[in-house]
């Protein structure tokens, strides 16, 4: 773990897309911390307004957390997991040493230090996911830091996906797939410059980052962080037998999900167990998706639109997509056509 003294005054912006951004209040409150692609910070109060009070909630794809974090009653049993492990280590990190995270996220936005931390933040992947399996309690502040600090000047997709031509090899940034480093093991990244619109839109920028990063520990503190595929937390262990329970499951889409791959048979798998668990009367499922995605008999259907923001580059079918966003709430939902027998103490 790294523990570095101190932590800088700073804020974390994020511009154009569908994560939070964080401004200066006279008490914090928790807020989605990053930009992210399909982040529900626009229908978390929807959601929850469905799911209630729920003594356990679970969050397989957890994502940007927007969800858990703008939760309006305090947080009780809570699993959240994502098969990312930088997004893992995060809200670790943040859970356990908000202080450390954001003195490594204050930072200038600077294109030579976005491509070297980049680097040096994909060269760690292959052991990441171990170490954050091998032990609950493992983070690193300085990769949590310097990721967040990263996303948040990096323009559109790729970041630390390890699908670029870039490595660093030797102390020097070089092309692995072309000339003498031809077939050289590893990752590499893309390089761009960082996002410059309002005169850069990075992390330091005088507001109290570390304040930020506490009101997110504080409501998430306790809960059980994992880093796996979306199955693990729901067995009847983690979910049911908790009593009622929360699910929101917010899968990769079947189309027209620019940030991830292979999203069509992540969210297939997600609908059918939807179908096999919905009539649970513990269970309050959310599946978001798009308009059309899922048959889902008895579910309530509720539509929204999305902002865009970097779907806004990716032409008509963005464009399209963003009205097309739905979420199917399974029959004991608050709200829903079938009454719910949930006692009212969970409403």
């Amino acid at each position: 773990m790294n523990a570095p003294g101190g932590a800088g005054e700073s804020v974390v912006n994020s511009q154009g897309a569908h994560g939070g951004a964080i401004t200066s209040r006279a008490e914090m409150k928790a807020t989605p911390l990053f930009p992210w692609f399909g982040s529900k910070k626009d229908v978390a109060r929807e959601i929850w307004d469905r799911l209630g009070d729920v003594p356990n909630f679970v969050d397989p794809c957890c994502g940007s957390c927007a969800v858990p974090l703008l939760r309006p009653h305090p947080a009780k049993t809570m699993t959240l997991n994502d098969a990312d492990g930088f997004l893992v280590n995060f809200f670790r990190a943040v859970s356990i040493d908000p202080e450390s995270v954001a003195h490594e996220a204050d930072w200038p936005v600077s294109e030579l230090d976005l491509t070297a931390r980049h680097a040096y933040l994909v060269k760690r992947i292959p052991w990441l996911v171990e170490r954050l399996e091998g032990d609950p309690w493992w983070y690193d502040a300085r990769l949590a830091g310097w990721w967040l600090w990263g996303l948040c000047e990096w323009i559109g997709t790729g970041w630390c996906t390890g699908d670029g031509p870039w490595a660093e090899v030797g102390g020097r940034i070089v092309n692995i797939r072309e000339g003498e480093h031809l077939g050289d093991a590893g990752r590499g990244i893309n390089r761009k410059i960082p996002h410059l619109s309002t005169a850069g839109s990075g992390i330091n920028r005088a507001i109290d980052t570390r304040r930020t990063l506490e009101a997110a520990r504080d409501q998430i503190r306790g809960a059980r962080i994992t880093c796996g595929d979306w199955r693990r937390p729901l067995s009847p262990a983690v979910t049911w037998r908790h009593g009622p329970t929360g699910i929101l499951l917010d899968p990769p889409y079947l189309r027209g999900e620019m940030s991830y791959a292979g999203g069509g048979a992540i969210a297939e798998d997600c609908a059918a167990w939807a179908r096999e668990n919905g009539d649970n009367p513990l269970l309050r499922v959310a599946l978001c998706g798009h308009e059309g995605d899922y048959d889902l008999p008895g579910w309530d259907v509720f539509r929204w639109k999305g902002r865009g923001g970097y779907g806004n580059t990716g032409g008509e079918d963005a464009e399209d997509n963003r009205h097309r966003e739905t979420i199917w709430f399974s029959p004991h939902c608050l709200g829903s056509r079938q009454p719910s027998l949930f006692p009212r103490s969970c409403r």
